[in-house]
């Protein structure tokens, strides 16, 4: 096992509230009427063969309008006035895209913080007819080539996943979207990233995997949002399941949580774990390290949401003898800085100021 473990690298499906559909609706019939230039910068991201993935219906791109962020996002995130006003102040639009095929992928939009980035893909096909087959449902889909950010430097984890297009009968849609969720051990913002894709393929109903559109698409753009976050932390310690743990910074955003710490032991790897598959004493230090640190995000309202299961990485620093770990994930909707009380790292809790 390498020297990092990256905990947490699993394809999950995000589903959608009536009254998010409703504000997609809505924001898709308002871009009908506008026009805008549609660009076409590049990017690219580490191999996800088979990324189980996300997917909905962008009536504004269909029709070659390049939405907003807050027309991506708000669907997604969350539509109310605090959170689209989140959206407005650290979204960005992208519409880089590339075609074969009679396939057109777009990156739509990007919003963040230092540690953390949600990106929003479109998928369409180039005569309008349905995306789908008959029969074939979001979550058969797959994807391969899709490469992880170059621009991203360290750990990563993350999640992703397809839907069928909202405000539409998904059988007819002609367009789907991809939403990637991903988290860093080290700063995001800033630079050109590169999107590489190869082939979309599905699950039958034997799961048997059958080609459903031949391609390749790569094109590049900026990575350029504002980070969001507050740091809070300040060297706590706290001391759990035989180690102690020094709490060296934790960060809250709109949209993220993630905390970085030390361990005052470095980690050792069992080498024995087979064929690439995690051995019971590697999953015993994971717990140890990673999973067991608990992470409380509180609302003002009183509402707790547990962040326990985040993703994360832990990297043994030999020479010191200690592992520098960090752990966190984006949230499933946005959440105003005014509406967040604290946030809670192994029992120690921080207050989150306000302005």
């Amino acid at each position: 096992m390498s020297d990092l473990f990256d905990y947490k690298k699993e394809m999950s499906q995000l589903r959608f509230t009536d009254e998010q559909k409703k504000t997609l609706a809505e924001a898709a019939a308002s871009a009908a009427g506008r026009t805008a230039k549609r660009r076409r910068p590049v990017f690219r991201t580490a191999l996800i063969a088979a990324a189980m993935v996300m997917v909905l219906a962008a009536g504004a791109s269909a029709a070659g309008i390049l939405p907003s962020p807050t027309e991506i996002f708000a669907p997604l995130f969350g539509g109310s006035v605090a959170q689209t006003e989140v959206i407005d102040k650290i979204g960005r639009p992208i519409g880089a895209s590339d075609s074969d095929n009679g396939i057109t992928i777009t990156a739509d939009a990007i919003m963040g913080d230092k540690y953390n980035a949600v990106i929003v893909y479109t998928l369409s096909r180039d005569d309008g007819q349905p995306f789908l087959p008959e029969g074939v449902t979001p979550e058969q889909l797959m994807v391969g080539g899709f490469s992880g950010m170059d621009w991203i430097q360290g750990g990563s984890h993350g999640t992703a996943g397809f839907t069928t297009g909202l405000g539409q009968d998904g059988a007819s849609a002609s367009s789907v979207q991809y939403v990637e969720k991903v988290s860093t051990d080290r700063p995001m913002t800033g630079g050109t990233a590169t999107a590489e894709f190869e082939n979309l393929s599905y699950s039958d109903a034997n799961g048997d995997i059958q080609r459903l559109y031949d391609g390749h698409w790569k094109f590049r753009f900026d990575v350029d949002f504002e980070d969001c976050g507050v740091y809070l932390g300040s060297g706590e310690t706290v001391s759990q399941d035989g180690l102690t743990f020094t709490i060296n910074q934790v960060m809250v955003s709109p949209i993220a949580v993630q905390t970085a710490y030390t361990a005052d032991l470095a980690v050792v790897w069992d080498d024995n774990g087979g064929s690439g598959q995690q051995s019971r004493e590697d999953a015993r230090q994971a717990q140890r390290y990673l999973e067991n640190i608990e992470i409380l995000l509180t609302k003002t309202d009183g509402t707790v949401i547990d962040l326990s299961n985040s993703g994360g990485s832990i990297t043994p620093d030999y020479e010191a003898n200690v592992s520098r770990c960090t752990k966190g994930e984006v949230l499933d909707e946005i959440i105003p800085l005014e509406e967040l009380e604290s946030v809670s790292v192994a029992g120690v809790v921080y207050e989150i100021p306000h302005e």
